[in-house]
């Protein structure tokens, strides 16, 4: 490499420091916020009384009705009335829950949603990507039988 072409390369490293430092600060501040005194009323609703399971990769069935947004830090997705998937994505998800903005996901095969998948925010007056999470474990919240 010659010494215009290091120059060229070192400048451009320099260049991209601040942008990658800003993307690294937003993807770990959804999960360096302390839950709000509201999204932690609505989690305890879903979850009082049940049980935590095994976490699984995949969600067994998936129903885009049944889905619940609790901050951009939980996504449960309701199956019935005594189980919920609770899903914690890797570095939050920024942008959802809020007004105007869906969750868009892409299931291949069997329709199941998985550990590792991307999912975008999109804004539903323009169309266009706020922005993306990768889904983590579900981990499904049981209500225990009661004894008769």
């Amino acid at each position: 490499m010659t010494a215009p072409e290091f120059e060229r390369s070192a400048m451009r490293s320099l260049l991209l420091l601040p942008l990658l430092a800003s993307v690294a600060a937003c993807a770990a501040s959804a999960n360096d916020q302390p839950r709000s005194a509201k999204a932690q009323q609505e989690l305890d609703r879903y979850l009082t009384g049940k049980v935590a399971g095994s976490p699984q990769t995949c969600l067994p069935t998936f129903r885009r009705d049944d889905m619940v947004v609790i901050d951009e830090k939980t996504i449960l997705f309701r199956d019935g009335s005594r189980r919920v998937w609770r899903n914690d994505p890797a570095g939050g998800c920024i942008g959802l829950g809020r007004p105007g903005v869906a969750m868009v996901t892409r299931t291949f095969g069997s329709g199941e949603l998985c550990r590792g998948e991307i999912v975008r925010m999109t804004d539903l007056t323009n169309g266009i990507t706020v922005g993306s999470c990768s889904l983590s474990d579900f981990v499904p919240y049981t209500t225990p039988d009661q004894p008769r």
